[in-house]
């Protein structure tokens, strides 16, 4: 008799998943897919409860219930997205991608058959965030409830909501993959060129429309929003299947609880340089740094004595490159802290102290 032990078995990713921009770099720690064993009396961790494999589809079924009609549709023009309820009052949250230039935005939720209209009341596009406002509040709106992205754990089976591909209410399922990712969003793929820290990794697909809903754990808790997925360049910029990432819950409250109290981002908890730069290349037109063009008075780099025409190639640790590496390295620094900066001036190399500002 065979005595060893049961093959586990990986999960993977259903068909359908969140939005579709493209992946320009991601950075930071590694992360590695979790297998879950399916076979009938075992366990699996659900969020922060183990739960008997069997019982799976049941808290599949119990979350859905809970946290679907939490989930809308926003139309902006001619773009489609998703979004999620924030509050009683008809706030809802989304990525500032979906919104775009727009001002009103048609919404339909899960306990209304006609669109109803809503307002923009502020976009971030530095953290791809923005919050929209009913003005009607319908009988029924349900907020959903935030998780704490502190404790999400590679592995954990997650659901992701919203409408891809105009399929509104639709649920497809995959696992937390990776966490702490820094990405930066492609502009040409329809993104803000944002590059924000602390991503969370998913295998779910991504797919348009599913931009700004929400991923939610098995204890029926948002732990992102579905903002973007990785693009394969040899493919054209083809989604790669099982790479898609989502805002941290975290960062997605503390952004939409400063617009809804404040009507603005005053605290944005980012590091800056206070500069605007371009890529340069060396002579083998390979990317060389980043040529400072304006600098912003009274901020980091003025203070350090940095000027235009500058080339940085250092920040920290990190071999600056391209503007997009420039701002990878800051995302995960904070505002105040200490780090220095290496440029070139007139082919001259100088390293500078720097106390970084606040984006």
């Amino acid at each position: 008799m065979d005595a060893s032990p049961p093959r586990r078995t990986r999960r993977t990713a259903a068909a359908l998943g969140c939005c579709c921009l493209a992946l320009v770099s991601a950075c930071s720690a590694f992360g590695h897919d979790t297998a879950v064993d399916a076979s009938a009396g075992r366990t699996a961790r659900v969020g922060t409860v183990p739960l008997a494999a069997t019982d799976l589809q049941n808290q599949y079924q119990k979350v859905i219930k809970e946290v679907l009609p939490s989930v809308v549709q926003i139309q902006a023009s001619s773009d489609l997205g998703s979004g999620v309820v924030y509050d009683d009052n008809g706030h809802i949250v989304t990525n500032a991608h979906v919104v775009g230039n727009e001002k009103t935005f048609k919404v339909t939720t899960a306990n209304t058959e006609e669109p109803l209209t809503a307002t923009l009341v502020y976009s971030y596009p530095q953290q791809d965030l923005a919050v929209i406002r009913l003005d009607r509040v319908p009988d029924g709106l349900k907020a959903a409830s935030f998780g704490d992205t502190g404790k999400v754990q590679v592995g954990q089976i997650t659901l992701a909501m919203g409408s891809p591909l105009g399929l509104s209410s639709s649920v497809t399922e995959g696992i937390v993959s990776a966490t702490g990712r820094t990405v930066s969003e492609n502009t040409a793929g329809g993104g803000t060129g944002a590059t924000i820290p602390n991503m969370v990794q998913t295998s779910a697909a991504i797919n348009p429309g599913n931009s700004g809903g929400a991923l939610v754990d098995l204890d029926g808790r948002v732990i992102g929003i579905p903002t973007l997925a990785a693009s394969d360049p040899t493919l054209g910029g083809s989604a790669a299947p099982g790479i898609g990432f989502a805002i941290p819950a975290s960062m997605v409250t503390t952004v939409a609880g400063q617009i809804i109290k404040q009507g603005k981002v005053t605290d944005s908890g980012r590091a800056a340089l206070g500069i605007t730069g371009r890529t340069v290349v060396d002579v083998n037109y390979q990317p060389a740094g980043v040529a400072v063009v304006s600098v912003k008075p009274g901020d980091a780099a003025d203070r350090a004595g940095i000027r235009p025409g500058d080339i940085i190639t250092r920040v920290g640790a990190d071999d600056i490159t391209t503007i997009t590496s420039l701002a990878e390295s800051l995302a995960s620094d904070r505002p105040g802290q200490r780090t220095t900066v290496t440029y070139s001036r007139d082919d001259i190399a100088r390293t500078v102290d720097v106390t970084l500002g606040e984006q």
